[in-house]
C-alpha cells in the first residue's frame, strides 16, 4: 500500500545536477533548500515530447516563481552528462535551450522511489510535482499519467494558497478571501 507523502518531512535527496546553463555540474540536497519553498518536479526522460514543454514553461516561469521565494528542481533517471547534451541542443532540433534551474540526475532511481513515482517496469518516473515548504515538509503532490503534461498557472495557484497561511477554496485565486 502506498505511503502518504503530503503533511509529513520530504523525503531526503542527494543529486548529481547540471546547471540550466548547460556548463556545470555539481551535487544538490534536500538541506540545501531550506528556508525556502521548493517545487521539485519529475518527469520521464530527456529528449522526449511532452517533457520540453513542461520544463520551458517552468523556466520561462521561474521570474514569478522567484517572486514567491521558491525555487525550482526538474529531475529525472536520465545521466547529468544526457542532461547537459539536451540543454545545450538547441530547441528547434528538439533541445530545451538554457534554463533558469538546475536538472538533476536520479539515476539510481532512488528519489523516484522514495517519492512514489518510479514505474518500476519501465525504470522511468511518472510526472510527479511536489511543493515543499521552507521547514522541509512536503505540502502538495500531484502525479500525472506521462502523456499528460502539468500546469504552471495551477502549480503558481497552489504554491499562493498554500503561502497564504488560509483555507483556501475550490478554484480560489490570489487576491481572493481565505476561508
Amino acid at each position: 500500500m502506498a505511503e502518504r507523502l503530503v503533511g509529513k518531512p520530504a523525503p531526503d535527496f542527494t543529486m548529481e545536477t547540471v546547471t540550466g546553463d548547460g556548463q556545470e555540474f555539481g551535487h544538490i540536497k534536500l538541506s540545501d533548500y531550506r528556508g525556502k519553498w521548493l517545487v521539485f518536479f519529475f518527469y520521464p526522460l530527456d529528449f522526449t515530447f511532452v517533457c520540453p514543454t513542461e520544463i520551458t514553461a517552468l523556466s520561462e516561469a521561474f521570474a514569478q516563481f522567484k517572486e514567491l521565494d521558491t525555487e525550482i528542481l526538474g529531475v529525472s533517471v536520465d545521466s547529468v552528462h544526457s542532461h547537459k547534451a539536451w540543454i545545450n541542443t538547441p530547441k528547434d532540433s528538439n533541445g530545451l535551450g538554457q534554463l533558469n534551474f538546475p536538472l538533476a540526475s536520479d539515476i539510481t532511481k532512488q528519489v523516484a522511489r522514495d517519492y512514489g513515482v518510479l514505474i518500476e517496469e519501465e525504470g522511468v518516473a511518472l510526472r510527479g510535482l511536489f511543493i515543499i515548504d521552507p521547514e522541509g515538509e512536503l505540502k502538495y503532490q500531484v502525479v500525472n499519467h506521462n502523456d499528460v503534461g502539468r500546469s504552471v498557472e495551477e502549480t503558481l495557484r497552489v504554491l499562493q494558497a498554500l503561502q497564504s497561511g488560509g483555507l483556501c477554496a475550490m478554484n480560489w485565486k490570489p487576491g481572493d478571501n481565505n476561508l
